[in-house]
């Protein structure tokens, strides 16, 4: 006999796949969830960017970024194979429940593109959903993000730049600010010179996405320097919270500890979760299973987000 908790955690997800309206034993048979489709926010040389949002059943009010980790890579970071990646199921369900708007954004990726088209998609997505906020019904001052591995390097280097808008840009959406309010950032390559040669499917990534190789010349050093989120890191950064396996063989845990000497020395507020014995996966887990800790770092990512969204729009 299935649990409550997995049983919850299947409808709601069965919600999010389909697009259908059904009732979940999660919520009141009144409450509904629904997810608006291949959402084009903006357009490279005829490609579409999409985005898909996933509505909850009973909106908080506030939007959430999420960009899935694909290795940079365009076998995973494209339409339907991302925006059905594992990592959706495993986290859509607590966001949704805890009222989010979810906005799941494809970007350019590997081969075909390099550094730093991927970056200003997630920041033209931020644009978008910061544009059209009123009609997803959500706070246009208050966006979370939340990435995963290459994701997670995305969404922290989008927070970390924290670009203006564009005053002077004939596209509104253009005009709008790329900035996030909070982020929470699972097993993020934050420095990439350090990511070479500490496994070799990081090396080959970070390489494939920087689109040069890391070499003593100082234009490759410069490159790479400026395509990592610590570089970047100033008091302005929004408060972020790092989850991070410390058996990660892909992306090792130094990486996140690196993140948060940096944020602490701006004197940010930052939070680094370790799961202990987590490996480099969506749930942290091995063998089909999710890590022990999983839900835990669930709840650690929505009572971050209720602190620095809700509770921060409210003492305002």
């Amino acid at each position: 006999m299935l649990s409550r908790s997995f049983s919850c955690r299947t409808a709601l997800w069965t919600l999010v796949v389909t697009g259908a309206v059904l009732a979940s034993p999660c919520t009141p048979a009144s409450a509904q969830q629904r997810v608006e489709r291949n959402v084009v926010y903006g357009m490279y040389s005829g490609l579409a960017l999409l985005l898909d949002v996933h509505v909850p059943a009973t909106p908080n009010g506030y939007g959430v970024l999420f960009v899935p980790g694909s290795g940079w890579n365009a076998s995973t970071a494209y339409g339907a194979q991302q925006l059905k990646s594992t990592q959706i199921p495993d986290w859509a369900p607590a966001l949704l429940t805890s009222g989010y708007t979810i906005f799941v954004v494809n970007h350019r990726a590997t081969p075909r593109f390099q550094y730093p088209g991927a970056v200003e998609d997630i920041q033209r997505a931020v644009r978008f959903i910061r544009h059209n906020a009123k009609q997803y019904g959500i706070d246009a001052a208050r966006i979370g993000g939340i990435g995963g591995s290459s994701g997670g390097h995305l969404v922290g280097l989008t927070a970390m730049l924290g670009a203006n808008g564009v005053a002077d840009d004939p596209d509104p959406v253009n005009q709008e600010p790329a900035t996030l309010q909070t982020v929470v950032l699972r097993a993020a390559p934050s420095d990439l010179p350090a990511m070479i040669g500490a496994s070799t499917l990081g090396t080959m990534a970070v390489t494939a996405f920087v689109g040069r190789l890391l070499t003593p010349n100082p234009d490759d050093r410069a490159i790479y320097r400026a395509a990592s989120p610590v570089t970047h890191v100033a008091a302005s950064a929004p408060p972020t919270l790092l989850l991070h396996g410390d058996a990660d063989d892909v992306v090792p845990y130094k990486q996140s500890e690196a993140m948060d000497a940096a944020l602490k020395a701006a004197n940010v507020p930052v939070t680094l979760f370790r799961v202990a014995g987590g490996v480099h996966g969506s749930d942290f887990g091995t063998g089909g299973k999710p890590h022990a800790q999983f839900p835990d770092v669930l709840r650690a990512t929505t009572a971050w987000l209720d602190r620095y969204l809700k509770a921060a729009a409210v003492s305002k």
